[in-house]
């Protein structure tokens, strides 16, 4: 089967192709087979591109989609009101139909707005059948995900066991791929974290860490247990030197903006990782405190760093949400830029809505004026999954009951009001 994407403005992000003012993009069997000003391709589907920015998919290493059903409703909270709310208060309710639920509804967000790869940072750890429809609403959402197993969250309890369950389901090269979801050892001791870096050698598994302050990555390195797979979260506060520890080791940092200023973990550490050594990467974190797109977090990492020394560029930051991030994942040969040989994860961006146009230059209106409502079409491994602003095959009507009845069950359970007013005390 061939598609034939044709004249758009394509936005490649591979240094070798650069940008097009006028291009086409030829798809055979879901991957990309050639980028070029005119392509003849009599047999392929034709998507026509004009008035439109082709450019690669979001990657996003890092969310949480099982608290989508809240969305919102941490708006005004710290950090300290999201940890009692969503982990000690909201969390003993969830049943396996609301992880699948929150996961799913979450997951199709993300791929509306643009993501056709995104880690799912799964901390709701509580059975296996809660593991299971985490899995299963990944499997039946399309686009490529990263299911990061964070098991036994808020215990010290080895993980071993629930990790190698699931490995055995997901072993790798389909479109639901497994991640060590890391406690740290801040929370576990050192011990239980050698043993969970151990495994995830073992086991080829990526490793996504939550670094929530200074020392982690300097103990982490005097045990050896930095690696080119581990990905550090946030890392505010942390010193030059410690991140260029996990820059010398081959890893990366996920920084999601728009969370660390809400909630007040400080400046994010765009400027920092560079001064490092690292290419940072951009996430979103959870959608009841921030919105769920990545324009938002594009154009907040940007303004925050240009308001402290003025450095970075709009082509820098597309680099930091498709290229870097999935080289972060381990995805860099198969998505993140339109190169040929790649699979075919494609977001078309209107040019005419009145909140872009004029585009003058691509990257630039991308970074500043973007936001979900110019996503046209999404295409996943050449699947078209939306068209026309709609996704493709999905009962959202069916879907939206479901995920209400989620949300309103479980403030029920735990007498919260969601208009508002709801101020999570939290415990000493």
């Amino acid at each position: 089967m061939k598609t034939l994407i044709t004249g758009g403005i394509v936005v490649t992000m591979d240094p070798a192709l650069g940008d097009l003012t006028r291009g086409d993009v030829l798809i055979e069997d879901g991957q990309i087979t050639e980028v070029a000003p005119h392509i003849d391709a009599p047999d392929a589907e034709v998507i026509d591109a004009s008035e439109r920015i082709v450019m690669p998919g979001f990657v996003d290493n890092h969310r949480h989609t099982w608290q989508t059903a809240f969305r919102g409703a941490g708006s005004d909270w710290t950090f300290a009101q999201w940890a009692q709310a969503m982990h000690h208060t909201v969390k003993p309710h969830y049943t396996p139909e609301d992880v699948y639920i929150g996961t799913l509804m979450g997951r199709l967000e993300a791929l509306h707005s643009g993501v056709t790869t995104m880690l799912d940072w799964y901390h709701v750890a509580q059975t296996h059948a809660h593991e299971d429809a985490a899995i299963a609403a990944l499997t039946d959402a399309p686009g490529r995900s990263v299911f990061c197993l964070g098991a036994g969250w808020g215990s010290e309890s080895s993980v071993e066991d629930d990790i190698r369950r699931v490995r055995a389901t997901l072993n790798g090269g389909g479109r639901i791929d497994l991640a060590l979801g890391m406690r740290g050892p801040s929370y576990t001791g050192i011990d239980t974290a050698t043993r969970e870096v151990k495994l995830a050698d073992e086991l080829g598994m990526r490793i996504s860490l939550h670094i929530e302050a200074p020392g982690t990555i300097t103990e982490l390195a005097e045990h050896d247990l930095l690696r080119d797979t581990l990905t550090g979260v946030h890392a505010n506060g942390v010193s030059v030197d410690e991140l260029r520890m996990l820059a010398d080791a081959g890893g990366s940092l996920s920084i999601s903006p728009d969370v660390e200023l809400k909630m007040g973990f400080g400046a994010p550490m765009t400027g920092l990782a560079l001064d490092a050594g690292l290419r940072p990467t951009l996430s979103i974190d959870d959608v009841p405190s921030v919105g769920g797109d990545m324009f938002s977090a594009l154009r907040t990492a940007f303004a925050a760093q240009r308001g402290i020394d003025g450095r970075l560029r709009s082509r820098d930051l597309l680099d930091f949400a498709t290229i870097n991030a999935a080289d972060s994942m381990g995805l860099a040969h198969r998505t993140g830029s339109l190169t040929p040989g790649k699979d075919a994860d494609i977001v078309l961006l209107r040019t005419d809505d009145l909140t872009i146009f004029p585009v003058a230059e691509p990257a630039s209106s991308i970074v500043s004026q973007g936001h979900p409502g110019l996503v046209d079409t999404v295409l996943a491994a050449g699947q078209v999954v939306k068209r026309d602003g709609a996704l493709v095959g999905v009962d959202l009507p069916a879907l939206r009951q479901r995920l209400l009845a989620s949300r309103d069950r479980i403030a029920e359970a735990v007498a919260v009001a969601l208009d508002g007013t709801w101020d999570p005390k939290p415990t000493a």
